[in-house]
């Protein structure tokens, strides 16, 4: 009975990828017009390690993807944040992953750093989780009063992965 009543008490939430839209022109630029623009088209060499900010999974050996710098939390402040980011190509056919009340498949994998802003942009807390056990902690910082939404990074190496909203 109360496994069911955590259940139901649990904060419900959205996982989101990035749009396509701004990184599809990209990928029918040549190499040289991708670099003025300090973007590097790369073949993923692994099946692990290139996780794509659209779809939320990781590239596989041999697909091409996009390494460019992303704005990722644009807003007027100190916690204004930006860095590199993979994008699938294969992932630009398809709208922006959505996972409700799930954790994407590039989860479980990686340590992940969570980060719990609020409205204004300011971060009232954080956590570093293996991704296999997060979801209660993304639970949990939701829950915590003036948190208006999570950014999820990946820990090791710092990147931003996606942004959790409440449902």
């Amino acid at each position: 009975m109360a496994s069911r009543s955590r259940e139901r008490d649990a904060m419900p939430f959205v996982i989101r990828g990035l749009s396509p839209a701004p990184f599809l022109p990209l990928f029918a630029l040549d190499d040289a017009a991708l670099a003025a623009r300090n973007i590097r088209r790369i073949a993923a060499d692994a099946d692990r390690g290139f996780p794509c900010r659209v779809s939320l999974r990781d590239a596989q050996h041999g697909e091409t993807v996009l390494l460019l710098h992303h704005l990722h939390h644009e807003v007027a402040g100190p916690y204004r944040a930006s860095g590199p980011i993979y994008v699938r190509e294969a992932a630009m056919s398809s709208g922006a992953a959505e996972y409700r009340d799930a954790l994407p498949p590039s989860f479980p994998r990686r340590l992940l750093s969570l980060r719990a802003y609020d409205a204004g942009g300011d971060m009232r807390d954080a956590d570093v989780v293996d991704g296999a056990d997060a979801m209660p902690h993304l639970q949990r910082l939701l829950g915590l009063p003036g948190v208006a939404y999570l950014h999820v990074h990946n820990a090791r190496p710092g990147c931003y992965a996606c942004r959790v909203d409440p449902a």
